[in-house]
């Protein structure tokens, strides 16, 4: 058997997205993997899919002293029973305590990647609890990957000297372009924005829906389409926008959905407004089924969009920029159609999910012969 690896996140879900297809494949590399989670049916489900053994710690994505210190003492054992040559983390929780018992425990390589960061938003006593915990877990990993080069900046800039790389264009999951693809023609209809992700403040959504009912005042032929969930008890969208939301004939929100694809066949452009990301997989997406794309100017929306070739890019929070960019979406056919001409081979050449694994598991083979 070969080298064995423990990958590890917060909760199952993340990591049954980002190691679709990866720990079967590595698992045929001849190295031994080891997925754990918090205990629940996303990480059964990876298990099952990718033939790999499980494991479930329960972890918390809130700070709870109490809870963290159960956690972190069961994640040493688990280390010390496992005995891995490499731990890699991801996500904010499962990334603090993992690399502290993989670093009290003595796990020769103990890898964490960095997504999107929360703290360059955050102000106060909050800010200043994420920056440490950033800090801890850098301290404690022997090697780190950030989510792009505005992830690697940032951390530079405030959290760690150490030497970070960021693998192939930066993204850590990739399309599968077979999937995401058109398979039927755009039928005519309203110009159609489209916004998928969570309804909550920091996605941008006050100011989009603000923007896209003073356009549709001049443009009643336009339509917003937001495919996604309220999260009203962690971050709301104001009352104001629920009830724009609600009463506004032109924009249509249906909810989480299991498969978006039907949703951007029906649209012309994304608009991702967001305050913060790491490297939105939306806009990714997006832009594999031929749409182009409205985002802010945030670490990963910049890395993927080049302005005026596959979208436009407008300051975050700024509500005057985004209904500019609508309206110009709308005034300029010609040229939003050359935008969604380039956008799904500038996504193929860049995050073709093949090639992003590949990226991972060069790293890995490096990074462990060492």
């Amino acid at each position: 058997m070969g080298k064995k690896i423990l990958r590890a996140t917060t909760v199952g879900m993340s990591l049954n997205i980002f190691c679709k297809e990866l720990l079967s494949e590595l698992k045929k590399e001849g190295y031994e993997i080891v997925a754990l989670s918090s205990p629940d049916s996303d990480l059964k489900e990876l298990g099952e899919r990718e033939g790999v053994r499980t494991i479930g710690v329960q972890m918390e994505r809130r700070v709870n002293p109490w809870k963290d210190f159960i956690s972190l003492m069961k994640l040493i054992r688990v280390m010390r029973k496992e005995k891995p040559d490499m731990v890699h983390s991801m996500t904010p929780k499962a990334g603090l305590l993992c690399m502290i018992a993989a670093w009290l425990v003595g796990v020769p390589v103990r890898l964490h990647t960095f997504t999107g960061l929360v703290w360059p938003t955050a102000s106060g006593l909050s800010r200043r609890i994420l920056i440490l915990t950033d800090k801890i877990t850098c301290a404690c990993a022997t090697h780190i990957i950030p989510e792009g080069d505005g992830v690697k900046r940032d951390l530079q800039r405030c959290i760690t000297s150490k030497p970070m790389e960021v693998l192939g264009y930066g993204n850590i999951r990739g399309v599968n372009l077979n999937y995401w693809r058109k398979t039927a023609k755009r039928q005519e209809g309203p110009l159609t924005f489209i916004f998928v992700g969570r309804i909550v403040r920091e996605k941008g959504m006050n100011e989009l829906v603000e923007a896209f009912v003073k356009l549709n005042q001049e443009y009643p032929e336009t339509r917003l389409l937001l495919v996604g969930p309220y999260e009203n008890d962690l971050d709301p969208v104001s009352s104001k926008t629920k009830n724009l939301i609600e009463t506004c004939p032109s924009i249509e929100a249906v909810g989480s959905q299991k498969d978006v694809r039907p949703f951007y066949e029906q649209s012309d452009v994304l608009v991702f407004p967001s305050y913060r990301e790491g490297f939105p997989n939306v806009v990714i997406e997006a832009g594999a089924m031929e749409l182009p794309s409205i985002v802010t100017d945030i670490n990963g929306s910049r890395e993927i969009i080049a302005h005026g070739e596959n979208g436009v890019i407008v300051p975050p929070q700024d509500e005057h920029a985004l209904w500019e960019a609508l309206k110009w979406m709308v005034e300029h056919p010609m040229e939003r159609k050359s935008m969604a001409e380039k956008a799904r081979p500038m996504v193929a050449n860049r995050y073709e999910e093949g090639f992003v694994r590949k990226c991972l598991k060069d790293y890995y083979r490096k990074i462990l012969s060492c």
